[in-house]
């Protein structure tokens, strides 16, 4: 049954934002997601849609719920700006949530589910939340939710945003939190659809890490985060040695890193559990 999955992803960025990303040797993010998919469903169908790209034709009706699953990857845009590009997004989620096709998604998408049921999302005062995101620690209710089936309670995860979820609507639950940013993690239930959506980045990877920290070197150095490019290039090229040779103990130990992030099987358990506990068991075929 599983190869007739069909997955919608929506891909957020703008194109001038997937064009930089490339040039800095980093994965567009619906292709990340489309790998990851495939990684537990290897005969899936992906149909990746760049909704902030004018003219963008998404799917409606009856053509949004042939769909079996639909994945929102991350995104630059800011989900409180008004624009164009953003709202068309948030009335796209509420369809899905009508249609209740499940849905799953990173970062932008916990905010931008959180948004169309009636929640808040403003800046982090605290700033930008970039690289690894430390100590997140499941609630009472994320330990108990199908979406942390076999996860360890308290957990490290590849992560990059500067807005947080402030006001949580009817419906929902937070199902993780880090001293950072008071929500981790969303289990969204609306209009009979259910959206479950981390703050982090599963699909993420250290060599992806290393390619989108190249592209944010120049925004990095001027939040503090490097005292200047050398240090910044210096960073990268650890993580890139990493990623060749997860063996390097020394250098994880240098950089604080774990299994958590560098196993695939540990980091993407949030994703293998939405197919496995929501996609399959929804199957309409």
């Amino acid at each position: 049954m599983t190869e007739n999955i069909r997955f919608l992803i929506i891909d957020g960025y703008v194109k001038k934002s997937r064009d930089e990303l490339a040039a800095g040797g980093a994965s567009t993010a619906g292709d990340l997601y489309s790998k990851m998919l495939k990684r537990f469903v290897p005969d899936a169908s992906c149909d990746v849609v760049y909704p902030s790209d004018p003219g963008c034709k998404l799917p409606t009706g009856a053509g949004l719920s042939d769909y079996d699953g639909i994945a929102w990857t991350g995104c630059s845009l800011t989900a409180y700006d008004g624009s164009p590009e953003v709202r068309n997004q948030i009335e796209f989620c509420r369809a899905g949530f009508e249609a209740r096709v499940p849905a799953f998604g990173s970062c932008w998408a916990a905010q931008i589910a959180v948004v169309a049921a009636g929640g808040i999302v403003q800046a982090n005062p605290r700033g930008r939340e970039m690289g690894i995101a430390r100590k997140i620690e499941l609630t009472p209710e994320g330990r108990s939710h199908p979406m942390y089936i076999d996860k360890a309670n308290v957990f490290d995860a590849f992560i990059s945003h500067v807005d947080e979820i402030t006001h949580m609507p009817t419906g929902s639950s937070v199902l993780a939190s880090n001293a950072f940013t008071r929500v981790q993690a969303v289990s969204v239930v609306y209009k009979g659809g259910v959206f479950w959506s981390p703050q982090y980045h599963p699909e993420y990877d250290l060599h992806e890490l290393a390619r989108l920290t190249w592209c944010r070197i120049d925004v990095l150095i001027k939040l503090g985060f490097f005292k200047n490019r050398e240090d910044a290039e210096k960073y990268v090229d650890l993580l890139e040695t990493l990623h060749q040779d997860h063996d390097r103990s020394d250098l994880a130990w240098l950089l604080g890193i774990d299994d958590d992030v560098m196993k695939e099987d540990i980091r993407q358990l949030e994703v293998r559990n939405w197919i496995e506990q929501l996609v399959i068991p929804s199957l309409k075929r």
